[in-house]
């Protein structure tokens, strides 16, 4: 017959919760006393509620134009790539037409330069928009949070006139 195995509890220890429920409950008493009639003196919730409204909209605002910026540049680049395929048809009825291997290459070389230096330009003028539309975002969330530090200063200094 097998000895029956006694399970040590030693190493499991539960603690008190009574102690903890106590100072708990003292805790929410005295938290308690600071609202009389639902509102806690010296701070307005309605204030940080609006304050807070102010935030998500400057938010809101700063998203907007971020997306207007990266839908802008969305549609340039459709415009690039249909100009280039318009471009591309071009190109290779230049480069199929009868002439020397010298006229061929000399052409060749002209229009990859052409190429090139559009392809900069439309980098260029991408790279500028999106720095505008992220420097405009940018710009609202800054305003906002000065808005906010000004808010807080009016706010303590109400407090500290009580």
């Amino acid at each position: 017959m097998a000895k029956a195995q006694t399970v040590e509890t030693e190493f499991v220890k539960v603690p008190d919760f009574t102690q903890f429920q106590a100072e708990f409950s003292k805790w929410a008493g005295d938290f308690g006393k600071y609202f009389v009639n639902g509102k806690a003196p010296g701070f307005d919730f309605d204030a940080v509620f609006a304050l807070q409204r102010k935030n998500v909209e400057a938010l809101t605002a700063a998203n907007q134009l971020a997306f207007d910026g990266v839908k802008a540049v969305a549609q340039r680049q459709a415009e690039i790539a249909r100009k280039a395929f318009e471009e591309f048809g071009k190109v290779t009825k230049e480069l199929t037409t009868a002439g020397t291997p010298e006229d061929k290459f000399a052409k060749q070389a002209d229009l990859t330069k052409a190429a090139f230096e559009e392809a900069l330009a439309n980098l260029r003028e991408l790279v500028d928009t999106l720095q505008k539309s992220q420097a405009e975002a940018v710009d609202v969330l800054t305003k906002r949070a000065v808005a906010n530090i000004e808010d807080v200063k009016v706010a303590v200094a109400k407090i500290a006139k009580k």
